[in-house]
C-alpha cells in the first residue's frame, strides 16, 4: 500500500469501512449481484431484502454500493430514479420506528460500580490479579464512557499519551478523530474529578494497577492477569457492558447497548436542566436534531418545557 493509499484509507472510520465491506460482499456473495451494478439490479436487491432488512441497513447497503461505483471510476447506479422510487415505496410498506439504545440511569450506573467495586475486593483477598485487574478496567470504563459521554469506538481508540489525569481536579482526553470532526481536526474531552462514581480516580486506579504508561486505554486481559498490547474491539463494548449491567443486578441487560452510557449521560444532563447549547458544547455535538433526538428520550426534560411553558401561558393570561 502506497502513502497515498494509507492516507486515503484513514479518511474512513475503521466501523464504516467494515461494514461497507461487509455490504459488498452482501450484495456479491449471498445475492450473486454483479459489479458494476446496474440500477435495476440495484432496485431489485432492495426489493429481495426489503421485508428483512431495516431501512436504514438498505441505505447503508445504498452508500457501500456508491462508494465502491465512485472509487471505481464507474456510474453510480443508486442514484437512479428507479432506485429512489423502490426505497420511496419501502419506506411507505415498511415504516419502522428507529431503535435506540435504553439510557443508563445514574441509580444504575451506581448499582454497577457498587458491584465491581465489591468484585476488586473479593479478587484481592482472593489474589486473584485478572479478576481484580478486569473489574478495575471496568469500573474506569464505564464511569469515563457516562460521564464524558461517549461513543464505544472513541473508548476503544483512547491512548494512555494522550490522556491527562489529575486526583481531585480532572481528566483530559485528546481524540484525533471523532464522528463530528470532519476535518480530523482533533478534540479534546475533558470531566471533573467527582466526590462520588468518580471517573478521575478509577481511571488511575486501572492504569496504575495495569501500569500503562502508552498505548491503548482499555485493553483484554486473559485468565492469567495478562494485559494485552492492544484495545478492545469495538464490537466487545456492548456485550462487555451488558455483562456488566447483569452482573449488577439490572433486568433487562439485553436493552442496553454501548450506545447507553451516552444517552444516560444526556438523559442525566437534561433531567438536571443543562440546556441544549451547554450539552452539544460539552457532548461534541454540530448538529441541533442529534443533539434533540437524546434530550427527546428524557420524559422529566420534556416534563420540565410543559411545564415552563404552561407557567408562561397562565401568566400571559392572568396579566389580560
Amino acid at each position: 500500500m502506497s502513502k497515498l493509499d494509507q492516507y486515503i484509507e484513514a479518511a474512513t472510520r475503521d466501523s464504516t469501512r467494515q461494514s461497507y465491506r461487509a455490504a459488498i460482499e452482501h450484495f456479491e456473495v449471498q445475492w450473486k449481484g454483479m459489479l458494476p451494478a446496474t440500477a435495476d439490479g440495484v432496485a431489485r436487491y432492495l426489493a429481495e431484502y426489503a421485508d428483512t432488512l431495516a431501512v436504514s441497513t438498505l441505505r447503508q447497503r445504498l452508500a457501500a454500493l456508491a462508494q465502491w461505483h465512485n472509487e471505481q471510476g464507474f456510474p453510480d447506479p443508486t442514484k437512479a430514479p428507479i432506485v429512489r422510487q423502490a426505497m420511496r415505496g419501502i419506506r411507505a410498506l415498511h415504516p419502522a420506528q428507529e431503535k435506540q439504545a435504553r439510557p443508563l440511569q445514574l441509580d444504575e450506573l451506581e448499582r454497577v460500580v457498587g458491584a465491581l467495586d465489591r468484585a476488586v475486593g473479593a479478587a484481592r483477598l482472593g489474589n486473584d490479579r485478572a479478576g481484580e485487574l478486569r473489574n478495575l478496567r471496568d469500573k474506569s470504563l464505564i464511569l469515563l464512557g457516562f460521564w464524558r459521554g461517549f461513543r464505544s469506538d472513541e473508548l476503544c481508540r483512547l491512548r494512555v499519551e494522550h490522556v491527562e489525569a489529575k486526583a481531585g481536579e480532572g481528566i483530559s482526553c485528546f481524540l484525533g478523530r471523532t464522528k463530528g470532526d470532519r476535518q480530523n481536526l482533533g478534540t479534546t474531552f475533558k470531566a471533573p474529578a467527582l466526590t462520588r462514581l468518580c471517573p478521575v480516580d478509577a481511571y488511575l486506579d486501572w492504569i496504575g494497577a495495569a501500569q500503562l504508561t502508552t498505548g491503548d486505554v482499555y485493553r483484554p486481559i486473559d485468565r492469567w492477569g495478562h494485559v494485552g498490547e492492544h484495545g478492545l474491539h469495538i464490537d466487545s463494548i456492548a456485550p462487555l457492558l451488558r455483562a456488566l449491567l447483569g452482573n449488577g443486578g439490572l433486568d433487562g441487560a439485553k436493552a442496553y447497548s454501548g450506545h447507553s452510557l451516552r444517552r444516560g449521560f444526556a438523559n442525566w444532563a437534561a433531567s438536571n436542566g443543562w440546556d441544549v447549547k451547554s450539552l452539544m458544547e460539552y457532548v461534541g455535538w454540530r448538529d441541533v436534531k442529534s443533539a434533540l433526538k437524546y434530550l427527546d428520550a428524557s420524559v422529566s426534560f420534556a416534563k420540565d418545557r410543559m411545564e415552563h411553558s404552561m407557567a408562561g401561558r397562565l401568566h400571559e393570561l392572568e396579566r389580560s
